[in-house]
């Protein structure tokens, strides 16, 4: 948990569609932040916005969201994008608190694809995860999980059980049990055009 991202918010009283759409024109975003106490609703400069979101870790820290001055620690759960536009339509923030555990999705970040055995044989790598909910304190909370593939042969696959996990961090996925250790990458023969 390196870089610290501060969004900036001030409450606000007024709700429903109306209210968001005037927001969205002058510039800004709705936002709400829950949990660990009464929802609270938020409006955001959009384009501070937009910055913190181009940050892949953004997803995946612990934020200080600053209400009217007063900063509350949180974790991004949702972002509402417009489908056509680059544009943020709504943010979900979740207050934490930093002695209870936390569901978290943390982004996956494949290392030697090319590299590797099966990449030296042309074999090409088919991710079936981007990103793993893991549980743990916020202290532990990691930025990414490396997946090295330099050992991953063609006809092969990595599971969710294989991923090296930092101390205190756990899967949630595999506290379902043994049939939940799903694969997360496989490396698959490219395919040759026939003549």
């Amino acid at each position: 948990m390196s870089n610290v991202f501060e969004f900036v918010a001030e409450s606000r009283t007024e709700s429903g569609k109306g209210s968001a759409r005037a927001m969205r024109r002058a510039g800004n975003v709705p936002a709400v932040i829950y949990g660990h106490g009464e929802p609270q609703m938020l409006s955001l400069n959009h384009n501070e916005v937009v910055k913190h979101l181009a940050h892949e870790e953004v997803y995946s820290h612990i934020l200080d969201v600053m209400i009217d001055g007063k900063v509350e620690k949180a974790i991004l759960k949702g972002v509402q994008r417009h489908p056509a536009k680059v544009r943020i339509l709504h943010l979900d923030f979740l207050r934490i608190n930093l002695a209870d555990r936390i569901k978290v999705h943390v982004p996956l970040h494949f290392i030697n694809e090319h590299a590797g055995i099966g990449g030296k044989k042309g074999g090409v790598a088919a991710h079936t995860m981007t990103s793993v909910e893991v549980f743990c304190l916020p202290a532990f909370l990691p930025d990414f999980i490396e997946v090295n593939l330099v050992n991953l042969d063609v006809g092969h696959s990595i599971h969710l059980s294989e991923l090296k996990m930092p101390a205190n961090v756990q899967i949630v996925e595999l506290t379902h049990g043994p049939d939940h250790d799903l694969a997360v990458v496989s490396m698959q023969a490219a395919k040759v055009p026939v003549e």
